[in-house]
Protein backbone atom coordinates (compact mmCIF):
# COMPACT_ATOMS: atom_id res chain seq x y z
CA UNK A 1 0.00 0.00 0.00
CA UNK A 2 1.57 3.55 -1.12
CA UNK A 3 1.66 6.62 1.05
CA UNK A 4 -0.44 8.26 -1.77
CA UNK A 5 -3.08 5.91 -1.30
CA UNK A 6 -3.16 6.19 2.45
CA UNK A 7 -3.91 9.87 1.92
CA UNK A 8 -7.21 9.16 -0.40
CA UNK A 9 -8.37 6.45 1.86
CA UNK A 10 -8.37 8.78 4.81
CA UNK A 11 -9.82 11.45 2.59
CA UNK A 12 -12.85 9.49 1.70
CA UNK A 13 -13.04 7.17 4.65
CA UNK A 14 -11.97 4.71 3.57
CA UNK A 15 -10.50 1.63 5.45
CA UNK A 16 -6.70 1.59 5.41
CA UNK A 17 -6.80 -1.66 4.41
CA UNK A 18 -3.84 -3.01 1.44
CA UNK A 19 -5.03 -3.34 -2.27
CA UNK A 20 -3.02 -4.97 -4.75
CA UNK A 21 -1.58 -2.69 -7.78
CA UNK A 22 -0.28 -5.16 -10.53
CA UNK A 23 2.20 -4.87 -13.53
CA UNK A 24 4.65 -2.40 -13.07
CA UNK A 25 6.55 0.91 -14.40
CA UNK A 26 5.57 4.70 -14.17
CA UNK A 27 4.82 7.26 -16.59
CA UNK A 28 7.78 9.77 -17.19
CA UNK A 29 7.17 12.52 -14.97
CA UNK A 30 8.14 14.77 -11.71
CA UNK A 31 5.51 13.85 -10.18
CA UNK A 32 4.03 10.53 -8.76
CA UNK A 33 1.17 10.50 -11.91
CA UNK A 34 0.97 6.78 -12.21
CA UNK A 35 0.59 6.37 -8.42
CA UNK A 36 -1.96 8.75 -8.20
CA UNK A 37 -3.27 7.31 -11.50
CA UNK A 38 -3.79 3.61 -9.53
CA UNK A 39 -4.87 5.26 -6.22
CA UNK A 40 -7.87 7.13 -7.32
CA UNK A 41 -8.94 4.17 -9.47
CA UNK A 42 -8.39 1.97 -6.49
CA UNK A 43 -10.57 4.80 -4.11
CA UNK A 44 -13.30 4.29 -6.56
CA UNK A 45 -13.36 0.42 -6.71
CA UNK A 46 -12.90 -0.13 -2.92
CA UNK A 47 -16.33 2.43 -2.57
CA UNK A 48 -17.83 0.43 -4.42
CA UNK A 49 -16.85 -2.72 -2.46
CA UNK A 50 -17.75 -0.98 0.57
CA UNK A 51 -21.60 -0.26 -0.78
CA UNK A 52 -21.46 -3.51 -2.06
CA UNK A 53 -20.36 -5.21 1.50
CA UNK A 54 -23.65 -3.64 2.94
CA UNK A 55 -25.68 -4.78 0.97
CA UNK A 56 -24.87 -7.80 -0.11
CA UNK A 57 -22.72 -8.90 3.30
CA UNK A 58 -20.02 -9.91 0.70
CA UNK A 59 -16.39 -7.99 0.32
CA UNK A 60 -15.36 -8.59 -3.10
CA UNK A 61 -11.95 -8.97 -4.34
CA UNK A 62 -10.10 -5.72 -5.52
CA UNK A 63 -7.08 -4.88 -8.00
CA UNK A 64 -5.47 -2.14 -9.94
CA UNK A 65 -3.58 -2.94 -12.79
CA UNK A 66 -1.20 0.26 -12.83
CA UNK A 67 -0.28 0.33 -16.27
CA UNK A 68 -4.01 0.22 -17.78
CA UNK A 69 -4.52 2.96 -14.84
CA UNK A 70 -1.87 4.88 -16.18
CA UNK A 71 -2.94 4.55 -20.21
CA UNK A 72 -6.85 5.15 -19.44
CA UNK A 73 -5.47 8.56 -17.91
CA UNK A 74 -4.65 9.30 -21.32
CA UNK A 75 -7.62 8.37 -23.20
CA UNK A 76 -9.50 4.98 -23.42
CA UNK A 77 -10.87 5.19 -26.74
CA UNK A 78 -9.40 3.66 -29.81
CA UNK A 79 -10.57 4.50 -33.09
CA UNK A 80 -10.95 1.93 -35.76
CA UNK A 81 -10.65 3.75 -39.25
CA UNK A 82 -11.18 7.39 -38.04
CA UNK A 83 -9.89 10.39 -35.90
CA UNK A 84 -10.90 12.02 -32.77
CA UNK A 85 -11.09 15.91 -33.30
CA UNK A 86 -7.91 17.68 -31.65
CA UNK A 87 -7.95 18.33 -28.06
CA UNK A 88 -6.88 22.25 -28.54
CA UNK A 89 -7.66 25.15 -30.50
CA UNK A 90 -4.69 26.36 -32.57
CA UNK A 91 -3.75 28.96 -30.46
CA UNK A 92 -4.39 27.27 -26.75
CA UNK A 93 -1.28 26.81 -25.22
CA UNK A 94 1.97 28.57 -23.42
CA UNK A 95 3.93 31.46 -24.23
CA UNK A 96 6.86 33.41 -23.58
CA UNK A 97 5.94 37.48 -21.88
CA UNK A 98 8.19 39.97 -20.89
CA UNK A 99 8.47 38.38 -17.20
CA UNK A 100 7.62 34.35 -17.66
CA UNK A 101 5.40 32.33 -19.21
CA UNK A 102 1.63 31.85 -19.31
CA UNK A 103 -0.99 29.60 -20.77
CA UNK A 104 -3.98 30.18 -22.60
CA UNK A 105 -6.85 28.43 -22.68
CA UNK A 106 -9.01 29.10 -25.97
CA UNK A 107 -10.99 25.69 -26.77
CA UNK A 108 -14.17 27.22 -26.00
CA UNK A 109 -15.05 29.80 -28.43
CA UNK A 110 -16.21 32.65 -25.78
CA UNK A 111 -12.55 31.91 -24.23
CA UNK A 112 -11.10 32.96 -27.18
CA UNK A 113 -12.96 35.61 -28.07
CA UNK A 114 -12.05 36.93 -24.47
CA UNK A 115 -8.63 36.78 -25.02
CA UNK A 116 -8.62 38.24 -28.66
CA UNK A 117 -10.30 41.35 -26.80
CA UNK A 118 -7.35 41.91 -24.94
CA UNK A 119 -4.58 40.75 -27.57
CA UNK A 120 -5.92 41.16 -30.63
CA UNK A 121 -7.51 39.05 -33.18
CA UNK A 122 -4.58 36.30 -34.32
CA UNK A 123 -4.44 33.74 -37.23
CA UNK A 124 -2.58 31.42 -35.60
CA UNK A 125 0.16 30.93 -32.80
CA UNK A 126 2.86 33.06 -34.36
CA UNK A 127 0.80 36.21 -34.29
CA UNK A 128 -0.65 35.51 -30.41
CA UNK A 129 3.07 34.75 -29.31
CA UNK A 130 4.40 38.12 -30.73
CA UNK A 131 1.12 39.85 -29.42
CA UNK A 132 1.78 37.59 -25.46
CA UNK A 133 5.18 39.13 -25.65
CA UNK A 134 4.58 42.75 -25.18
CA UNK A 135 2.45 41.86 -21.73
CA UNK A 136 3.75 41.00 -18.25
CA UNK A 137 2.84 37.52 -17.35
CA UNK A 138 0.35 38.66 -14.28
CA UNK A 139 -1.19 41.56 -15.81
CA UNK A 140 -1.64 39.61 -19.20
CA UNK A 141 -3.32 36.45 -16.61
CA UNK A 142 -5.75 39.44 -14.87
CA UNK A 143 -6.27 41.27 -17.89
CA UNK A 144 -8.05 37.78 -19.17
CA UNK A 145 -9.58 36.69 -16.62
CA UNK A 146 -11.40 39.96 -16.12
CA UNK A 147 -12.80 39.74 -19.81
CA UNK A 148 -13.96 36.21 -18.97
CA UNK A 149 -11.61 34.09 -20.28
CA UNK A 150 -9.06 31.52 -18.90
CA UNK A 151 -5.37 32.30 -18.45
CA UNK A 152 -2.84 30.82 -16.07
CA UNK A 153 0.53 32.56 -15.17
CA UNK A 154 3.64 30.07 -14.40
CA UNK A 155 4.21 29.93 -10.87
CA UNK A 156 6.46 27.76 -8.69
CA UNK A 157 5.29 25.85 -5.49
CA UNK A 158 6.70 28.43 -3.24
CA UNK A 159 5.24 31.15 -5.05
CA UNK A 160 2.07 29.46 -4.97
CA UNK A 161 2.65 28.95 -1.39
CA UNK A 162 2.78 32.03 -0.68
CA UNK A 163 -0.63 33.46 -2.61
CA UNK A 164 -3.97 34.04 -1.34
CA UNK A 165 -5.21 31.24 -3.23
CA UNK A 166 -2.72 28.98 -2.76
CA UNK A 167 -3.21 28.97 0.97
CA UNK A 168 -6.71 28.69 0.85
CA UNK A 169 -6.63 25.60 -0.95
CA UNK A 170 -3.88 24.83 1.68
CA UNK A 171 -6.35 24.84 4.70
CA UNK A 172 -9.19 22.48 2.11
CA UNK A 173 -9.45 18.80 2.49
CA UNK A 174 -9.14 16.60 -0.34
CA UNK A 175 -12.63 15.76 -0.47
CA UNK A 176 -14.88 17.94 1.93
CA UNK A 177 -17.95 16.23 2.76
CA UNK A 178 -20.62 18.18 4.08
CA UNK A 179 -23.34 16.20 6.11
CA UNK A 180 -27.32 17.69 5.38
CA UNK A 181 -29.94 16.33 7.14
CA UNK A 182 -31.97 12.99 7.12
CA UNK A 183 -34.41 11.86 4.73
CA UNK A 184 -36.59 8.57 3.97
CA UNK A 185 -34.99 5.85 3.22
CA UNK A 186 -33.46 4.66 0.09
CA UNK A 187 -34.04 1.24 -1.02
CA UNK A 188 -31.07 -0.63 -2.90
CA UNK A 189 -32.48 -1.54 -6.41
CA UNK A 190 -28.73 -3.04 -7.28
CA UNK A 191 -27.26 -6.40 -7.65
CA UNK A 192 -23.26 -7.27 -7.43
CA UNK A 193 -23.10 -6.99 -11.14
CA UNK A 194 -24.97 -3.88 -11.44
CA UNK A 195 -24.59 -2.07 -8.00
CA UNK A 196 -25.65 1.58 -8.84
CA UNK A 197 -28.54 0.44 -11.35
CA UNK A 198 -31.60 2.15 -10.55
CA UNK A 199 -29.80 5.20 -9.29
CA UNK A 200 -30.36 8.31 -11.76
CA UNK A 201 -27.17 10.92 -11.61
CA UNK A 202 -27.98 14.25 -12.96
CA UNK A 203 -24.94 15.04 -14.87
CA UNK A 204 -24.00 19.02 -15.38
CA UNK A 205 -20.38 18.74 -15.65
CA UNK A 206 -17.72 19.30 -18.74
CA UNK A 207 -15.05 18.30 -19.92
CA UNK A 208 -12.70 15.90 -18.25
CA UNK A 209 -13.06 15.71 -14.33
CA UNK A 210 -16.56 15.30 -13.73
CA UNK A 211 -17.66 13.62 -16.46
CA UNK A 212 -14.92 11.13 -15.86
CA UNK A 213 -16.54 10.64 -12.65
CA UNK A 214 -19.89 10.14 -14.12
CA UNK A 215 -18.53 7.61 -16.62
CA UNK A 216 -17.35 5.39 -13.87
CA UNK A 217 -21.09 5.70 -12.40
CA UNK A 218 -22.28 4.45 -15.78
CA UNK A 219 -19.88 1.45 -15.84
CA UNK A 220 -21.76 0.27 -12.57
CA UNK A 221 -25.22 0.57 -13.83
CA UNK A 222 -26.34 4.12 -13.16
CA UNK A 223 -28.16 6.04 -15.33
CA UNK A 224 -26.50 8.97 -15.94
CA UNK A 225 -28.46 11.94 -17.91
CA UNK A 226 -26.08 14.57 -19.43
CA UNK A 227 -27.25 17.95 -19.74
CA UNK A 228 -25.65 20.83 -21.63
CA UNK A 229 -26.70 24.17 -22.62
CA UNK A 230 -27.76 24.46 -26.33
CA UNK A 231 -24.41 25.59 -28.24
CA UNK A 232 -21.77 23.78 -25.65
CA UNK A 233 -19.54 21.50 -27.00
CA UNK A 234 -15.95 19.96 -26.69
CA UNK A 235 -15.57 17.80 -29.82
CA UNK A 236 -11.94 16.61 -28.65
CA UNK A 237 -12.88 14.95 -25.53
CA UNK A 238 -16.77 13.56 -25.84
CA UNK A 239 -15.77 10.49 -27.43
CA UNK A 240 -13.80 9.65 -24.29
CA UNK A 241 -16.10 10.57 -22.00
CA UNK A 242 -19.76 10.21 -22.86
CA UNK A 243 -19.56 6.20 -22.72
CA UNK A 244 -22.34 4.65 -21.11
CA UNK A 245 -24.27 8.10 -20.74
CA UNK A 246 -27.69 9.49 -22.19
CA UNK A 247 -26.82 13.39 -23.42
CA UNK A 248 -29.40 16.19 -24.09
CA UNK A 249 -29.34 19.56 -23.84
CA UNK A 250 -31.22 22.36 -21.89
CA UNK A 251 -31.74 25.89 -21.79
CA UNK A 252 -31.75 27.05 -18.09
CA UNK A 253 -32.38 30.75 -19.34
CA UNK A 254 -35.92 29.42 -21.20
CA UNK A 255 -39.14 28.81 -19.01
CA UNK A 256 -39.92 25.67 -20.50
CA UNK A 257 -36.59 24.40 -20.34
CA UNK A 258 -36.24 25.28 -16.27
CA UNK A 259 -39.35 23.52 -15.79
CA UNK A 260 -38.27 20.05 -17.42
CA UNK A 261 -34.63 20.44 -15.33
CA UNK A 262 -36.59 20.78 -12.14
CA UNK A 263 -38.69 17.76 -13.12
CA UNK A 264 -35.53 15.98 -13.85
CA UNK A 265 -34.05 16.92 -10.44
CA UNK A 266 -36.68 16.24 -8.58
CA UNK A 267 -36.44 12.46 -9.80
CA UNK A 268 -32.52 12.23 -9.54
CA UNK A 269 -30.65 10.27 -6.89
CA UNK A 270 -27.17 12.23 -7.70
CA UNK A 271 -26.37 15.23 -8.96
CA UNK A 272 -22.54 16.30 -10.35
CA UNK A 273 -21.60 19.63 -11.60
CA UNK A 274 -18.53 21.13 -12.21
CA UNK A 275 -19.48 25.16 -12.69
CA UNK A 276 -17.87 27.86 -11.34
CA UNK A 277 -18.88 28.22 -7.37
CA UNK A 278 -21.71 31.39 -7.92
CA UNK A 279 -22.83 29.37 -11.25
CA UNK A 280 -26.01 27.63 -10.51
CA UNK A 281 -26.61 30.04 -7.60
CA UNK A 282 -26.60 32.76 -10.68
CA UNK A 283 -29.32 30.63 -12.35
CA UNK A 284 -31.56 30.21 -9.01
CA UNK A 285 -30.35 26.54 -8.25
CA UNK A 286 -28.49 27.25 -5.12
CA UNK A 287 -27.98 24.87 -2.58
CA UNK A 288 -30.90 25.69 -0.72
CA UNK A 289 -33.45 25.62 -3.78
CA UNK A 290 -32.04 22.30 -5.06
CA UNK A 291 -32.86 20.87 -1.31
CA UNK A 292 -36.28 22.30 -2.01
CA UNK A 293 -36.29 21.31 -5.12
CA UNK A 294 -34.98 17.36 -3.97
CA UNK A 295 -34.72 16.93 -0.20
CA UNK A 296 -33.05 13.53 -0.69
CA UNK A 297 -30.19 14.50 -3.49
CA UNK A 298 -26.94 13.74 -2.90
CA UNK A 299 -24.76 16.25 -4.45
CA UNK A 300 -20.79 16.43 -5.28
CA UNK A 301 -19.41 18.95 -6.98
CA UNK A 302 -15.87 20.24 -8.23
CA UNK A 303 -14.19 23.50 -9.08
CA UNK A 304 -10.79 24.25 -10.31
CA UNK A 305 -9.39 26.27 -7.74
CA UNK A 306 -10.61 25.59 -4.55
CA UNK A 307 -13.94 26.78 -2.77
CA UNK A 308 -12.15 29.62 -0.38
CA UNK A 309 -9.99 32.48 -1.09
CA UNK A 310 -9.99 34.95 -3.87
CA UNK A 311 -9.82 32.76 -6.90
CA UNK A 312 -12.76 29.94 -6.13
CA UNK A 313 -15.02 31.61 -8.50
CA UNK A 314 -12.57 31.86 -11.04
CA UNK A 315 -12.31 29.75 -14.61
CA UNK A 316 -10.22 26.76 -14.81
CA UNK A 317 -8.99 23.58 -16.52
CA UNK A 318 -6.33 20.96 -15.48
CA UNK A 319 -3.29 22.32 -17.44
CA UNK A 320 -3.85 26.29 -15.94
CA UNK A 321 -3.94 24.69 -12.45
CA UNK A 322 -0.40 22.93 -13.19
CA UNK A 323 0.96 26.18 -14.27
CA UNK A 324 -0.81 28.45 -11.27
CA UNK A 325 0.54 25.78 -8.95
CA UNK A 326 4.02 25.02 -9.84
CA UNK A 327 3.60 21.86 -11.11
CA UNK A 328 4.79 22.91 -14.65
CA UNK A 329 7.30 24.87 -12.69
CA UNK A 330 8.75 21.67 -11.27
CA UNK A 331 8.16 19.82 -14.72
CA UNK A 332 10.73 22.50 -16.59
CA UNK A 333 13.62 21.96 -13.48
CA UNK A 334 13.19 18.03 -13.35
CA UNK A 335 13.36 18.01 -17.37
CA UNK A 336 16.22 20.67 -17.53
CA UNK A 337 13.34 22.20 -20.35
CA UNK A 338 12.84 25.80 -21.76
CA UNK A 339 9.51 25.93 -21.78
CA UNK A 340 6.73 24.70 -18.85
CA UNK A 341 7.16 20.94 -18.65
CA UNK A 342 3.37 19.51 -17.79
CA UNK A 343 2.28 16.37 -16.84
CA UNK A 344 2.21 13.76 -19.84
CA UNK A 345 -1.54 13.29 -19.03
CA UNK A 346 -3.88 15.55 -17.40
CA UNK A 347 -4.16 13.90 -14.03
CA UNK A 348 -5.73 16.23 -12.17
CA UNK A 349 -9.01 16.26 -14.22
CA UNK A 350 -8.65 12.41 -14.49
CA UNK A 351 -7.99 11.63 -10.67
CA UNK A 352 -10.30 14.16 -9.30
CA UNK A 353 -13.28 12.32 -11.74
CA UNK A 354 -11.86 9.11 -9.53
CA UNK A 355 -12.20 10.44 -6.46
CA UNK A 356 -15.80 12.35 -7.44
CA UNK A 357 -16.96 8.72 -8.07
CA UNK A 358 -15.78 7.20 -4.89
CA UNK A 359 -16.81 10.60 -2.72
CA UNK A 360 -20.66 9.86 -4.56
CA UNK A 361 -20.30 6.29 -3.73
CA UNK A 362 -19.18 6.77 0.09
CA UNK A 363 -22.35 9.63 0.12
CA UNK A 364 -24.56 6.63 -1.76
CA UNK A 365 -23.60 4.24 0.83
CA UNK A 366 -24.44 6.11 3.43
CA UNK A 367 -28.15 7.03 2.03
CA UNK A 368 -28.74 3.60 2.07
CA UNK A 369 -27.70 2.63 5.19
CA UNK A 370 -29.01 5.70 7.32
CA UNK A 371 -31.01 7.47 5.37
CA UNK A 372 -29.00 10.70 6.04
CA UNK A 373 -27.86 12.89 2.90
CA UNK A 374 -25.05 14.44 2.28
CA UNK A 375 -22.74 16.57 -0.08
CA UNK A 376 -18.91 16.45 -1.36
CA UNK A 377 -16.99 18.97 -2.51
CA UNK A 378 -13.75 18.80 -4.40
CA UNK A 379 -10.92 21.25 -6.42
CA UNK A 380 -8.05 20.43 -9.19
CA UNK A 381 -6.25 22.75 -6.87
CA UNK A 382 -6.24 20.61 -4.03
CA UNK A 383 -6.17 17.55 -6.14
CA UNK A 384 -2.49 18.89 -7.01
CA UNK A 385 -1.19 19.60 -3.43
CA UNK A 386 -1.84 15.83 -2.74
CA UNK A 387 0.58 15.28 -5.63
CA UNK A 388 3.07 17.61 -4.48
CA UNK A 389 2.84 15.91 -1.34
CA UNK A 390 4.31 12.69 -2.48
CA UNK A 391 7.25 12.27 -4.51
CA UNK A 392 7.40 9.66 -6.63
CA UNK A 393 9.95 6.48 -6.52
CA UNK A 394 12.12 7.64 -8.98
CA UNK A 395 13.70 4.67 -9.66
CA UNK A 396 11.01 2.56 -11.42
CA UNK A 397 11.32 2.14 -15.61
CA UNK A 398 8.98 3.05 -18.01
CA UNK A 399 5.80 1.69 -18.71
CA UNK A 400 5.78 -1.30 -21.17
CA UNK A 401 4.11 0.34 -24.71
CA UNK A 402 0.95 -0.28 -25.43
CA UNK A 403 -0.17 -3.66 -27.51
CA UNK A 404 -3.08 -5.12 -28.97
CA UNK A 405 -3.94 -7.48 -26.20
CA UNK A 406 -4.46 -4.16 -24.17
CA UNK A 407 -7.53 -3.91 -26.05
CA UNK A 408 -10.81 -5.11 -25.32
CA UNK A 409 -13.02 -7.55 -27.67
CA UNK A 410 -15.98 -5.31 -28.27
CA UNK A 411 -16.37 -2.78 -30.47
CA UNK A 412 -18.55 -0.06 -29.61
CA UNK A 413 -20.31 1.76 -32.33
CA UNK A 414 -19.82 5.36 -31.53
CA UNK A 415 -21.41 8.26 -34.27
CA UNK A 416 -18.11 8.58 -35.36
CA UNK A 417 -17.17 5.16 -36.39
CA UNK A 418 -16.48 1.61 -34.39
CA UNK A 419 -13.74 1.87 -32.02
CA UNK A 420 -12.10 -0.79 -28.79
CA UNK A 421 -11.94 0.43 -25.25
CA UNK A 422 -8.86 -0.43 -23.57
CA UNK A 423 -9.19 -2.98 -20.81
CA UNK A 424 -10.30 -1.71 -17.64
CA UNK A 425 -7.83 -1.21 -14.94
CA UNK A 426 -9.98 -1.95 -12.16
CA UNK A 427 -10.86 -5.52 -11.21
CA UNK A 428 -13.70 -6.02 -8.52
CA UNK A 429 -14.45 -9.87 -8.39
CA UNK A 430 -18.26 -10.08 -9.55
CA UNK A 431 -18.90 -6.80 -10.29
CA UNK A 432 -17.35 -6.14 -13.96
CA UNK A 433 -16.95 -2.47 -15.14
CA UNK A 434 -19.20 -1.99 -18.50
CA UNK A 435 -21.56 0.18 -20.20
CA UNK A 436 -24.87 -0.25 -21.02
CA UNK A 437 -24.22 2.29 -24.23
CA UNK A 438 -22.11 3.42 -26.20
CA UNK A 439 -20.26 6.97 -26.88
CA UNK A 440 -23.06 9.75 -28.30
CA UNK A 441 -22.74 13.03 -29.46
CA UNK A 442 -24.02 16.10 -26.99
CA UNK A 443 -27.75 16.66 -27.51
CA UNK A 444 -28.18 13.17 -29.05
CA UNK A 445 -30.96 12.07 -26.41
CA UNK A 446 -34.05 13.85 -24.76
CA UNK A 447 -33.96 14.87 -21.44
CA UNK A 448 -35.96 12.34 -19.34
CA UNK A 449 -35.12 9.86 -16.95
CA UNK A 450 -35.09 6.33 -18.66
CA UNK A 451 -37.63 4.66 -15.74
CA UNK A 452 -40.33 7.86 -15.77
Amino acid sequence: MTDLLSSVQAALGLPHTPIALTSEGALPSAFAVTELASASIAAAGQATAGLLLEQTGRLPGLSVDRRLASFWFATSLRPLGWRVPPLWDPVAGDYPSQDGWIRLHTNAPHHRQAAERVLGQAADRAAMAARVAQWKAHDLEQAVVEAGGCAAQMRSWNEWQAHPQGQAVNAEPLVHFLSRHGDTALPWRGSPARPLAGIGVLDLTRVLAGPIASRFLAGLGADVLRIDPPHWNEPGVVPEVTLGKRCARLNLHDAADRQVFEHLLAHADLLLHGYRADALERLGYGAAERQRLAPGLIDVSLNAYGWSGPWQKRRGFDSLVQMSCGIAEAGQRWQQADKPWPLPVQALDHATGYLMAAAAIRLLAERLKTAAVGSARLSLARTAKLLFEHAPDGTEAALRAEDPDDQGLLVEQTPWGPAHRLRVPLHLSGTPLQWDLPASDLGAHRPQWQAL
